[in-house]
């Protein structure tokens, strides 16, 4: 059935951008950190349980989120979605005397935001674009990746009253408004632009195809209209889910544990002024964004499995790679590239292995089940890394095993085939 003529589905990819520049701001964590450490005289292992926290949160909301999306559809659980982050954000704005607050405010009632609306552009875009699912899916959450390139800089700037800056080029000026009130105007635009985002968002026709596009066969993998549906009971049975939930979890793990440490890592190993810190944040981010545009791409034409098999090892390499920064600090720009680049595939292809394997009927709930790897790898390399800081003065333990960890994994993903068709109950 085509019915290409009723909505334009590339207005699906543009409220899917802007929803998730708002909802990837999160990544600019690492220029809270600091601050949060001189406000509450803490650690930097409390600093960053804020950031651990709403990973796990956000990971645990994309399964009700993608619960209610696939029942009530994208937009208003994007609505929804966007309206709690930016409270979340707010009320984070009142925990100046209050670290446990802070965890609540932005860690759990933004995570819940951020996990409802992260899938809604997801889940459409798979259904919207059967024929290219690799690349969508990297369109959809490109801007999840992009979000702390230009959030970054301007929470940086409106906390020490610095210029707003891009890559190192001053744009405009900045008050210096505090690091709790920076929490409540990032909040407040959030609120605004993911609500604008959502209304593009929308389901498409039952049983709709691209015009001119003919579904392949069902089989195991194919991607296409007519794959079969499994329902979460049935994806949580077979082998291949729980294969590819720890790979997941390997390679995110990997990827938010240097994105939330990027800044103090930054200035404490390879010496960088705050200012050049915050650059080396954008330009992750950039990678970041844009690996996952590239990799999504790449994955609909050379395959899920070859394509994560490339993905694995240049991750694993750039991390071990982070032990040359102390004498090369000019490593810091080639490892962030890499790290930023490989950890958006991840983003751009799991959905996408989601879809192929396990069908698009359930695919917002789904894909939420998978995502928890994310939640979870992210929240314990977060409290990793900061604490092998305390204890050993560097963080050569957590890149080796981090490093390790996607060595392993490229060899395993080789070893993962689709499950077999089966209709869900």
């Amino acid at each position: 059935m085509s019915n290409g003529k009723l909505y334009s589905r590339w207005l699906i990819v543009l409220g899917a951008i802007l929803v998730q520049l708002c909802l990837g701001a999160i990544y600019a964590w690492s220029v809270f950190r600091k601050p949060i450490e001189v406000c509450f005289k803490c650690s930097s292992t409390q600093a960053s349980l804020p950031f651990s926290v709403v990973l796990v949160v956000f990971a645990i909301g994309t399964i009700l989120g993608g619960r209610l999306q696939d029942r009530y559809g994208p937009k208003l659980i994007a609505i929804i979605g966007g309206v709690l982050l930016g409270l979340g954000m707010i009320l984070a704005s009142f925990a100046s005397t209050s670290l446990p607050l802070l965890i609540v405010a932005y860690g759990v009632i933004s995570g819940i935001g951020i996990g409802f609306a992260y899938s809604c552009p997801i889940a459409a875009g798979v259904k919207w674009f059967p024929d290219k699912r690799g690349l969508i899916t990297g369109l959809a959450v490109a801007g999840f990746g992009a979000g702390s390139f230009f959030f970054a800089p301007l929470a940086s700037g409106l906390i020490a009253g610095t210029p707003y800056s891009l890559l190192g080029a001053n744009l405009f000026s900045l008050p210096s408004v505090g690091v709790f009130n920076t929490f409540r105007i990032l909040g407040i635009g959030y609120v605004v632009i993911v609500i604008i985002g959502a209304l593009f968002l929308r389901n498409p026709p039952q049983g709709y195809c691209p015009a001119g596009w003919t579904p392949p066969q069902a089989k195991a993998g194919a991607p296409g209209c007519a794959v079969a549906d499994y329902n979460p009971g049935q994806m949580l049975g077979t082998w291949q889910f729980w294969v590819i939930w720890l790979l997941y979890f390997a390679g995110a793990g990997t990827g938010l544990m240097i994105i939330g440490q990027t800044s103090p890592i930054a200035q404490d190993v390879a010496k960088f002024s705050v200012k050049t810190a915050t650059v080396a944040v954008g330009v992750l981010a950039i990678f970041n964004s844009l690996g996952r545009i590239l990799w999504g791409r790449v994955s609909d034409a050379l395959g899920r499995i070859r394509t994560l098999f490339i993905i694995y090892l240049l991750n694993g390499l750039a991390v071990l790679g982070y032990f040359l920064i102390p004498t090369a600090p000019w490593y810091m720009w080639i490892g962030i590239a890499l790290v930023g680049a490989t950890f958006g595939g991840y983003l751009a292809i799991y959905p996408a292995i989601n879809a192929d394997f396990f069908g698009t009927k359930n695919a917002g709930v789904n894909y939420g089940f998978v995502f928890m790897a994310y939640g979870i790898g992210g929240l314990l390399s977060n409290i990793l890394a900061p604490k092998v800081k305390e204890l050993t003065g560097n963080y050569n333990l957590a890149f080796i095993l981090a490093g390790v960890l996607c060595l392993i994994a490229c060899v395993v993903i080789n070893f993962v085939k689709a499950p077999a068709p089966k209709t869900s109950s």
